[in-house]
């Protein structure tokens, strides 16, 4: 499946409103317990507070996406979900890829609050090249040459 990468920050989403049913419906997909709050209150909360989205797009329209919220090292990821359609096709794992390649052509390192994972997507993350950090309290993917696209 030939996904490609989309930033959705709070211009694009007030802009396009095919973005804004898709990213709705993913997040809508989501399982409650991984959501702080209804799909609408919770993108337009994490858009308010100057973050962004990395949405996996597919056929002009958004199938994954991953919550980002920027520092001046990193970038740390949150909520990854798929739309339930197309789960168990790549889409999480190439949303991931990309995100990394972003993130290294940025000069950003990618950060997962561990504590915030179930154990499926601390065994994806680790499978995708993050490493649990000395602290323990985050994961973290190695952007270097010789760490990239693990």
């Amino acid at each position: 499946m030939p996904v490609t990468l989309q930033r959705v920050d709070q211009a694009t989403w007030e802009a396009d409103a095919q973005v804004r049913h898709d990213l709705t419906r993913i997040y809508a997909d989501a399982p409650a317990e991984r959501l702080p709050a209804p799909p609408e209150r919770f993108v337009d909360d994490h858009l308010a507070a100057e973050r962004f989205f990395f949405c996996a797009r597919f056929n002009d329209r958004l199938l994954g996406a991953l919550a980002v919220s920027p520092d001046d090292q990193a970038w740390w990821l949150s909520h990854l979900c798929v739309r339930q359609t197309t789960r168990r096709r790549g889409v999480g794992s190439r949303l991931l890829a990309l995100t990394g390649e972003a993130a290294h052509a940025d000069g950003r390192r990618l950060r997962v609050l561990a504590s915030q994972l179930p154990m499926a997507d601390q065994v994806l993350l680790s499978r995708m090249g993050y490493r649990l950090t000395q602290e323990g309290d985050y994961f973290e993917l190695d952007l270097s040459p010789k760490g990239a696209g693990q």
